[in-house]
């Protein structure tokens, strides 16, 4: 079996050369001619010198050059980091500073909305453009910019591919957490190639399956698209869309046969007509980040009758952790399910002790899916990433498991219910946002005097982001739509405000801090009718 990322591509090249591997709009690439590219940009990157373990990001929309680049960073032996194409420049310049980017893999469009930020990054010294044009010549950049096409002519036909093994850094996810700027989730080889093992498994996924590849690759969800279907030589279809409309032809077109989505999206597919002729092929669909409304699940499983319905749970930090079982979901259907292959979920109390059944506690996630903590910052890993309850004390080895921060309760027969989150992340678009990435935009305005950024349950983005401010004269106070404007100018747009309230003082709790579940409380029927 494969035990390294790119292997999964070797392998299905070699089983089935000639299956469709990955379809880009009108274009397609069987295993062949994807292993083919993805060899010779291995050989580029090694000739313009790239060391192991060392960063290459990725910030592209979803196309060829994406999953090769992908592929290629893991053969040569260095870490890929997907950067989410709706980033702006501030967020994509900290990401590459973080984790000390050396290669960019982007586009001439993307390029220039960088350059400005691309001087703050000293790391970063050569830049790689998947266009074919003529470089463009901009005297600001510091680094070295290649088209695709000088790129790969950078082969080393006679380069040595190092030595990699399966506990190797593959590559680094970036999430947000409830306090500061996002994390680096660095994931192994063994966490990306059991996950897509064990997530291929309870969807039964094979060689014939067409998957549609509608979530970001830098979402773990969207990235487990494309390692099930490199396990199983499946064919991916990439799609970024921009109507869900969009969404509805591809499955239809390239006779799908599962999708995954996150419950905003199954909120607009709800809503659009299906054509019958889906009913024929879609096998499955998945729901992850985020609870599935009730009315939403019911309407899209009327639409594809025979299909399966999976809903589960997962976090960055592990990949994937629990997943329900279709014929459970009439009866559970609020359930998150039981814990996925080769997983084992405990519910503790906060000294680590079990806890009975349908008593509360933290979900802690230990195995194999449990990846090697966040880059470079052992603080807050040490708060996620902690010893793995009832171990035996003769054992000299600590064994660590991710503590989730999330409450659920367990039954009598182990099904999973999640009760709500320790901290003050808002859950919105299948997304976790941080609070403070917000405020920070809206001080910076030099409008208020306080600011708390705060997720209210929404029907269709699960939580929708609410600002609440204190001003010096709030009565007076109409500049609402200018600090929404400042926030789309700089923030992508699902960290974007729905709405801002004005107070003269925000409350504050015993600590002195501002008081989030108050204003949660006071604000809770802001968007009821939205």
């Amino acid at each position: 079996m494969p035990i390294l990322l790119h292997q999964l591509l070797t392998r299905s090249c070699i089983q089935t050369p000639q299956a469709t591997a990955i379809i880009y709009k009108k274009t397609s690439l069987t295993y062949q001619e994807l292993d083919a590219l993805v060899c010779q940009q291995a050989q580029a990157l090694l000739g313009l010198h790239l060391k192991p373990q060392q960063r290459v990001a990725v910030y592209l929309p979803k196309q060829t050059e994406t999953v090769s680049s992908f592929l290629a960073v893991s053969k040569a032996g260095g870490v890929f980091v997907p950067v989410n194409s709706v980033l702006k420049a501030p967020q994509v310049a900290y990401i590459l500073n973080d984790c000390n980017v050396q290669i960019l893999i982007t586009s001439k469009s993307r390029l220039q909305s960088l350059t400005t930020s691309l001087q703050h990054c000293p790391d970063l010294h050569t830049i790689v453009l998947v266009d074919n044009d003529d470089v463009p010549q901009d005297n600001t950049l510091s680094q070295r910019v290649f088209s695709w096409q000088d790129f790969l002519a950078k082969a080393d036909q006679h380069a040595v591919m190092p030595s990699i093994i399966d506990t190797d850094m593959a590559a680094i996810l970036y999430t947000s957490g409830s306090t500061g700027k996002p994390k680096g989730v660095v994931l192994s080889h063994r966490n990306l190639v059991v996950g897509a093992e064990s997530v291929s498994g309870y969807l039964n996924i094979t060689a014939s399956d067409r998957l549609l590849a509608v979530l970001p690759f830098s979402f773990d969800y969207g990235l487990n698209q494309l390692t099930t279907c490199l396990l199983q030589g499946a064919c991916c279809v990439l799609l970024d869309y921009l109507l869900p409309r969009d969404v509805v032809i591809a499955l239809e077109t390239h006779k799908i046969t599962g999708l995954a989505a996150v419950p905003p999206l199954w909120a607009q597919l709800a809503n659009l007509a299906w054509p019958q002729s889906i009913t024929g092929h879609l096998r499955y669909l998945t729901n992850s980040g985020g609870k599935m409304p009730k009315s939403v699940l019911a309407a899209i499983r009327q639409k594809v009758p025979n299909s399966q319905f999976y809903l589960m749970y997962g976090l960055t930090e592990a990949f994937r952790s629990t997943y329900l079982p279709p014929e459970q979901i009439d009866k559970r259907p609020d359930s998150i399910g039981k814990a996925i292959p080769n997983v084992e979920i405990l519910v503790v109390r906060e000294d680590g002790s079990l806890c009975a059944p349908h008593e509360p506690g933290e979900l802690v996630h230990r195995g194999s899916l449990v990846s090697l903590g966040y880059w470079n910052n052992p603080a807050k890993t040490a708060e996620r990433f902690k010893p793995s309850p009832g171990q035996l004390p003769a054992l000299p080895l600590t064994e660590i498991a991710v503590w989730s921060g999330d409450t659920v309760t367990q039954d009598e027969e182990g099904y999973l219910y999640f009760v709500g989150r320790k901290d003050d992340m808002i859950k919105t678009s299948g997304y976790r946002v941080s609070p403070t990435e917000i405020e920070e935009v809206i001080y910076a305005s030099g409008y208020v005097k306080e600011a708390a950024a705060i997720g209210i349950e929404h029907d269709t983005l699960g939580q929708a982001v609410l600002v609440v401010i204190s001003v010096e004269n709030a009565d007076n106070f109409h500049d609402e739509y200018t600090l929404i404007n400042l926030c789309k100018a700089q923030l992508p747009n699902f960290m974007v405000p729905a709405k801002i309230k004005v107070l003269s003082i925000l409350p504050k709790n015993p600590n002195g801090k501002i008081d989030r579940k108050a204003l949660a409380q006071k604000f809770a029927d802001s968007f009821n009718h939205d």
